[in-house]
């Protein structure tokens, strides 16, 4: 396993990051365990989870907000294994029907944090990430809120997730005036597919030293190769992609098949070659898709396929505002 610092911090953690958004849901708790045992052995030290995960898409009375981070919980209890791993969850969305249970008010955050901990049964978070902006709450309210978590010992880094880049200047530009550290990481969706933010995110993110953790780096299974998929009828969701993109999938599998890479691992190193990517998100709901994802690590790209995959998945042409302005 490789590792690197999370943005100009002195945090390392390795290369992949461990999502646990199917903890519960697609993972049982058994498998779950099995994940993040094998997750260890690896090298991955980077887990990643939020407050709400857990949460069903239909109703079912054993899944609920909070079982993700409950079952991370029971595991580190059980395993030992708190002070080998770089533990990292959310706050903001909702996790309760009261007016004050969601967003970044400094009355959320505290209540959020404080329950988070008992969840996953440890005294410390080590990366504690806004999921989303809050543009109804001012940086001075959720900074201070932030300061008290970590000088109470409950937090030691903070992050964000889906933030707009003017969104991380402002936030980095507010902390800078408290003498604070603010963000070491934001968390994007960012894949061949989707490559909207490397018009102001990701050079926001290289201006501040914010290490970019990006989710999704499969665009839902449509960079894993697909087509195979869809052609034996899995996930109907995946086939409606596929016809929509059936062009662009058809000489990017045939590229990676040349490579002799499977589809999945191109795609993961691509992410890995950008030098503001620290980690990949990968969410195994198996041991087995676990251990395949590994393979990325061992893949260079050329510059002649990193050309050729710009021509089949082009970006948004570049950075603001030279990508639409003279």
């Amino acid at each position: 396993m490789e590792y690197t610092h999370l943005g100009r911090s002195g945090l390392n953690v390795s290369r992949l990051a461990l999502g646990t958004m199917n903890f519960g849901i697609s993972a049982d708790e058994a498998a779950s365990g099995q994940i993040m045992d094998a997750a260890i052995a690896s090298g991955i030290n980077y887990f990643d989870t939020a407050d709400i995960y857990g949460t069903p898409k239909t109703p079912n009375t054993q899944q609920h907000a909070g079982l993700s981070e409950e079952i991370i919980g029971r595991w580190l209890a059980k395993s030992g294994k708190r002070n080998d791993i770089v533990l990292a969850t959310k706050v903001y969305e909702p996790m309760g029907t009261g007016p004050n249970d969601r967003y970044l008010s400094a009355y959320h955050i505290r209540r959020a944090c404080d329950e988070s901990l008992r969840r996953l049964k440890t005294d410390h978070i080590d990366l504690y990430q806004m999921h989303h902006i809050d543009r109804r709450t001012p940086w001075e309210e959720i900074w201070q809120a932030m300061e008290l978590l970590i000088q109470q010992g409950k937090i030691s880094y903070i992050g964000s997730s889906n933030f707009a880049g003017w969104d991380i200047a402002t936030a980095q530009s507010s902390a800078i005036a408290r003498h604070f550290l603010g963000l070491i990481s934001e968390q994007s969706v960012y894949n061949l597919s989707a490559r909207t933010i490397e018009l102001e995110v990701i050079p926001a993110c290289r201006h501040f030293g914010v290490g970019l953790v990006p989710w999704s780096p499969l665009a839902g299974g449509l960079l894993g190769g697909a087509l195979h998929k869809a052609g034996e009828g899995r996930r109907s969701g995946l086939r409606d992609k596929v016809e929509a993109n059936r062009s662009k999938l058809e000489a990017y599998e045939a590229l990676c098949s040349d490579l002799g890479e499977h589809p999945a691992d191109v795609a993961m190193a691509w992410l890995l070659h950008n030098p503001v990517v620290t980690a990949p998100i990968i969410g195994p709901r198996t041991v087995d898709q676990l251990t395949d994802s590994l393979s990325a690590l061992r893949i260079t790209l050329t510059p002649e396929t990193l050309i050729r995959l710009d021509e089949i998945w082009p970006g948004p042409g570049g950075e603001a505002p030279g990508a639409y302005a003279w």
